[in-house]
């Protein structure tokens, strides 16, 4: 699809990644409905981009709710929306034994069923359009599971499969269904200590802007999957052929990943 022709809904729109998603659509000239919860924030991301125009929209809304999801897809619908990109998303460097029944509960919310419920929603108008995609922003840790990251790479994994699997039910259908798995990235989502223990382990982190062109590129060529950073690839082909061999690297990782576990535990400690 020509970038001239989206007409993007993407959720998460005031985030690292969904600013930077934002400004790459809409510069290549595809229209974008941003969505989130915050309206002063959107509200800061529409004046980036030069403020509101037939083109750039703003649309607050609880992905987390019934209406909500109803109200944002019946405005994207009005909007002749053809492109879902499914960006929200929550991160949390923890053990799973320091995680609460409250914690699990709303990352799954956010980042597996939000997804799933208002790709639902929308659905039937997608498949009406004579042309459409659903892009999933997944992550690398929904291929390949890492130590501190437990229920995040489950809710990663879990929207990986929702992805494949959608994507053989819209197989005789117009709609083409996406995923893009980015590495570590320097947003506002990672706590300092994940960006420290990176450093230390050797591991890149990528501005937003990759992402955001990566996924522009995915929509206009219609790949269906793609993971960003070498040798990240290279360990998720590993893992998914020889998963011992990155038990045994991960293994060797584990006293650094813990000790900087227990520093952002102390840093979430001092701010609450």
């Amino acid at each position: 699809m020509k970038t001239a022709d989206m007409r993007v809904l993407l959720t998460g729109a005031s985030g690292g990644i969904g600013r930077a998603l934002a400004a790459e659509l809409h510069g290549r000239g595809a229209a974008v409905m941003l969505v989130g919860r915050d309206g002063r924030t959107l509200a800061g991301v529409l004046a980036e981009l030069g403020g509101e125009s037939q083109r750039l929209q703003a649309c607050v809304g609880d992905l987390s709710t019934e209406s909500g999801r109803h109200e944002i897809a019946a405005r994207a619908a009005a909007w002749n929306c053809n492109v879902l990109l499914n960006n929200a998303g929550l991160g949390e460097f923890r053990f799973i034994d320091e995680q609460t029944d409250a914690g699990l509960e709303r990352l799954f919310a956010v980042n597996v069923l939000a997804p799933m419920q208002l790709t639902r929603t929308l659905l039937p108008y997608l498949c009406s359009q004579p042309r459409a995609s659903i892009l999933n922003i997944g992550s690398v840790f929904g291929s390949l599971a890492y130590p501190g990251f437990a229920a995040y790479s489950a809710s990663k994994f879990a929207l990986r499969g929702f992805t494949e699997a959608l994507r053989r039910e819209l197989a005789d259908t117009n709609v083409t269904v996406q995923y893009l798995a980015p590495r570590a990235t320097r947003t506002s989502m990672n706590a300092s200590a994940v960006e420290l223990m990176n450093a230390e382990l050797g591991v890149a982190m990528d501005p937003p802007a990759i992402v955001a062109r990566a996924a522009r590129e995915m929509l206009e060529d219609g790949r269906r999957e793609a993971v960003l950073g070498w040798p990240e690839r290279l360990f998720v082909r590993i893992n998914s052929l020889l998963p011992r061999i990155v038990d045994g690297s991960l293994r060797k990782q584990l006293p650094i990943i813990r000790r900087h576990a227990q520093s952002a535990a102390a840093e979430r400690a001092t701010e609450t």
